[in-house]
């Protein structure tokens, strides 16, 4: 494989959207980059927050927020420019909605969709994540189907990936494949 996948999770303000624009921006080396956001706007916090991850951009980036079409926006992006998804825990939470989630049917859909496609560009493409997996099990059952759907999203994509990292406190912690000899 000539491109690198990264795969970058971390916690509610961890540090992983900055880490994760500066390696994107490293890869590119210049060249040209696409976010692809998967926040929706509607609400006037998740907007001051979209407002903040636009400034923070550098402006000859290509933004592309395509809501659920996250697949079909990869598939139609440059090949060899360098993508940056930030982040698919939004875009899971818009493929689960509000009612009880079929785990198989979208880890076998549309993340399977999405990891053939992250596989198909020729560019090198980091992915950035919310690690929801550390906290209590939820008592709802729809919490409960997220959580379970973007654990085993991360595993596949990380398996997938030449780089994963753990951001924690603004500090990214690489993961390593296996267990410790």
């Amino acid at each position: 494989m000539s491109r690198p996948l990264v795969v970058i999770l971390g916690g509610t303000r961890s540090g992983k959207s900055r880490i994760g624009r500066d390696r994107a921006a490293t890869l590119a080396g210049g060249g040209p980059v696409t976010y692809v956001g998967t926040a929706l706007s509607g609400d006037p916090e998740l907007d001051a927050r979209i407002a903040l991850h636009r400034r923070d951009r550098p402006a000859e980036w290509t933004t592309v927020e395509p809501g659920r079409e996250v697949v079909a926006a990869i598939g139609s992006i440059e090949p060899d420019a360098t993508i940056l998804l930030d982040g698919l825990s939004l875009w899971v939470s818009l493929l689960v909605g509000d009612g009880p989630a079929d785990v198989a049917a979208i880890v076998d859909g549309p993340i399977a969709e999405l990891r053939r496609a992250l596989a198909a560009h020729a560019g090198p493409v980091v992915v950035v994540s919310d690690e929801v997996g550390l906290g209590l099990v939820p008592m709802d059952p729809v919490a409960r189907g997220f959580r379970d759907i973007l654990g085993i999203a991360h595993q596949r994509l990380v398996d997938d990936a030449d780089e994963a990292w753990f951001t924690i406190a603004g500090r990214a912690i690489r993961l390593e494949s296996g267990l410790p000899s």
